[in-house]
């Protein structure tokens, strides 16, 4: 039986934690920059942890179950 392979693309957006919780990163922070305010351009910037009603779809990209 072949290896199951993650997915390429899931695996350059999202992290995993020690505890097992997925790291993302914020969308609209890579262009049109300049109607951005300060304030929200650098609460952009953080990372945050993905929703649990979305979790089982990322974690069968990288063939987890």
């Amino acid at each position: 039986m072949p290896k199951v392979k993650t997915n390429s693309g899931a695996k350059k957006r999202f992290t995993f934690t020690g505890t097992g919780k997925v790291k993302r990163h914020h969308a609209y922070h890579s262009h049109i920059l300049t109607k951005k305010t300060k304030k929200q351009k650098r609460n952009l910037d953080h990372s945050a942890i993905v929703v649990t009603e979305n979790m089982k779809q990322v974690r069968d990209l990288f063939c987890l179950r």
